[in-house]
């Protein structure tokens, strides 16, 4: 198996605490904080691995923070290269209220990026690729990088034969699915599912339809709507199917979506099916859910959850 190689942009320093109560004004004594390496792809290399497979991390990084990443993703065993970033990698604050149990997540923008540092950040990546290797390009992007970077990147992969897997929002998501991008996979939660289609996508087969028209356009070979706590629908040339999300008792919801793309990536780079990678797909989610902060999820709850995660035609 190719290692999965994954492009992250905009990568953070994901710090997490715990506090009484979020209240305004007093000072909120809060918990030593947890730190972990943080972003969308970051996050996708770090859950495949604990999976037992085969990644390595492309991360813009810069300054001190983003030396401590680093040095953390080492610990970890992920195999990384650098890009250089224009500015300091940033960092964002999960807060968590012991009282309520709500969560407070406090994301920072990350340096400006200029053209020519995307440039270089397209050609690094594509020449890296090879014949039938899944390339993932997951999270938000930074400040100045154009909508259209992802199908920048989808052509230059596709020239290797590269599958591109986009898991990303705002304005580059618009523009992929605008232009038909033509990308192996994409993924959407439900907002951005509805956001996109212009209307609410009130069940499963109403987001099965939408995430259909988006392969029958060309958008994607196969397309993955999240719908929370009820499960994700699939669609792709064998038609629609969904899987149902196993009760699991919720943690932290951060890293969800990030463990979902690792599992299902992992899953068909290995050759199974795409039913069978959706399954471990929703798995991984289910368990990313039942950890603290930015914990991610943990390899023995994936592997167990599969089963409780059926795979059905719509």
């Amino acid at each position: 198996m190719l290692p999965v190689l994954t492009l992250t942009l905009n990568p953070a320093l994901d710090i997490s605490v715990e506090t009484p109560h979020v209240i305004a004004g007093p000072k909120l004594r809060c918990t030593s904080p947890a730190r972990h390496p943080g972003g969308g792809g970051v996050n996708v290399s770090r859950v495949i691995r604990r999976l037992g497979g085969q990644t390595l991390a492309l991360l813009a990084l810069g300054g001190a923070t983003g030396e401590r990443l680093a040095d953390l993703l080492r610990q970890e065993g992920v195999a990384t290269s650098r890009l250089p970033a224009p500015g300091e990698t940033r960092e964002n604050l999960t807060v968590n209220d012991a009282t309520t149990g709500a969560q407070y997540r406090f994301m920072l923008p990350g340096p400006c990026w200029r053209k020519r540092d995307a440039d270089i950040a397209l050609r690094t990546a594509a020449a890296m690729t090879a014949p039938g290797q899944f390339i993932v390009l997951s999270g938000s992007l930074p400040p100045g990088i154009a909508a259209d970077f992802p199908i920048r990147l989808q052509r230059r992969v596709a020239r290797s034969g590269a599958r591109l897997v986009v898991d990303t929002s705002g304005a580059p998501l618009t523009a992929a699915i605008g232009q038909a991008a033509g990308l192996a996979l994409l993924r959407l939660d439900a907002a951005e599912a509805e956001a996109e289609a212009g209307r609410p996508l009130a069940n499963a087969r109403e987001s099965a339809a939408f995430a259909m028209s988006l392969v029958q356009r060309g958008v994607a070979f196969r397309v993955v709507i999240a719908r929370g706590a009820e499960g994700s629908v699939m669609a792709g040339p064998e038609g629609c199917t969904y899987v149902r999300a196993p009760a699991v008792s919720v943690v932290s919801r951060v890293g969800a979506g990030d463990s979902f793309v690792a599992a299902m990536v992992l899953a068909l780079a290995r050759g199974r099916t795409p039913e069978r990678a959706l399954s471990e797909g929703m798995a991984a989610a289910s368990a990313a859910v039942m950890t603290p902060g930015t914990e991610l999820c943990r390899a023995q709850d994936a592997r167990r959850l599969v089963r409780d995660c059926p795979v059905t035609r719509l």
